[in-house]
């Protein structure tokens, strides 16, 4: 057993390489999220931008639907809402610290910028189905937005704009007063982090500031079948498939996961590591929502995580006792700071109702 103390953060993390069942390869130390910078008046017009419906094909959804504050910027729901008349067949992750991320999505398919992740999240059909042509029509028509866009330095309302402004307001949902960034950690979660370093091995794909080294791993998550019992949900991820270009997706019954990016057998099923910050507010957990408490997802990981024939050599049972896994969750929740619900991350203010939404298209007839 060694002990280390990091000079960097004053965090004191044990060691205990030995315990574990596979040698844990190098990873990036553990501690606070650096400070980011953005512009107020850019970031004010991208919250208007995400919590407005009319950026949705029949403004009926709005980027807040899906990731909500409440929520810490995630679904509250298994599977996110989709498109009216579509379903879905992944939970909304967390927005919180995306600005810090390099890979999106849980299948890790953009490694661009928030910019190509926004502009994805407003087409895409079964999420918001939108024209952006259409858009940014609309948002001329809006003196509101005629004057932000001014202000912002974009000039007039333009899509190009609008994935620029959403990006610089996701800058704005970074961490705040978290104990563990703060040094206010309680004695349970100081020594479920000596758990969280040694023992339970978490830190070797949860490092980083992020807690997360934005990798790809199949931890053999359990399939939500509601994505294919149910016919809307079942929709969405058939027209996802097959724009992919996913071969046979008729007749799949699992998420491809990062076999989308790849188109490697071997990555089919996994799924990239998600930071851990905000865990408090985030609940259900996993791409598809399947675990529904941070106590199911202890229990997951201390049996060695789920059945796959694909599931990574990393995950082994961890042999924690009861109240080894109270200290390790007592850990995760120390990881989790005040709610983003406030006027500083929440457009609070009404908008013009000059577009109905239509309650369920598919049943419309001229």
């Amino acid at each position: 057993m060694g002990v280390q103390l990091s000079k960097r953060y004053g965090l004191l993390l044990v060691v205990l390489g030995a315990t574990l069942a596979v040698p844990p390869a190098p990873a990036e130390e553990i501690g606070p999220l650096p400070g980011l910078e953005y512009d107020e008046a850019k970031a004010k017009l991208g919250m208007r931008l995400f919590f407005d419906v009319r950026l949705s094909g029949d403004a009926a959804i709005a980027c807040s639907t899906c990731h909500v504050p409440e929520n810490g910027f995630a679904s509250p729901t298994a599977l996110s809402k989709g498109y009216p008349g579509s379903g879905n067949f992944r939970n909304a992750p967390t927005l919180i610290n995306t600005a810090y991320k390099k890979v999106w999505l849980h299948d890790g398919r953009i490694g661009t910028n928030l910019n190509d992740l926004t502009r994805e999240m407003i087409t895409e059909d079964y999420i918001m189905n939108m024209d952006m042509r259409i858009m940014q029509e609309r948002l001329k028509q809006d003196p509101v937005y005629v004057k932000m866009f001014q202000e912002a330095g974009y000039g007039e309302p333009s899509n190009g704009g609008v994935r620029k402004a959403i990006p610089e307001y996701l800058k704005s949902l970074t961490s705040r007063n978290v104990p563990f960034d703060n040094g206010t950690m309680s004695d349970a979660a100081k020594r479920g982090m000596k758990l969280f370093t040694g023992k339970a091995g978490c830190v070797r794909c949860h490092n980083g500031p992020l807690f997360t080294d934005q990798k790809a791993h199949n931890t053999g998550v359990p399939e939500n079948f509601d994505v294919f019992l149910d016919p809307m949900n079942h929709q969405a991820f058939l027209a996802f498939a097959m724009f992919q270009g996913i071969e046979n997706y008729m007749n799949l019954k699992r998420d491809p996961g990062y076999y989308n990016v790849t188109m490697e057998h071997a990555d089919m099923g996994k799924f990239i590591t998600p930071t851990l910050r905000e865990l408090k507010y985030t609940a259900p957990y996993m791409h598809n929502g399947m675990l529904k408490s941070l106590e199911e997802v202890v229990t997951f990981y201390n049996v060695g995580g789920g059945a796959d024939s694909r599931k990574s050599p990393l995950l082994k049972p961890l042999g924690l006792g009861k109240r080894e896994q109270g200290d390790l969750i007592a850990f995760l929740l120390s990881l989790s700071g005040d709610p983003l619900t406030g006027p500083d991350h929440v457009w609070k203010e009404p908008y013009p109702e000059e577009y109905e939404a239509i309650a369920n298209w598919l049943e419309v007839r001229n």
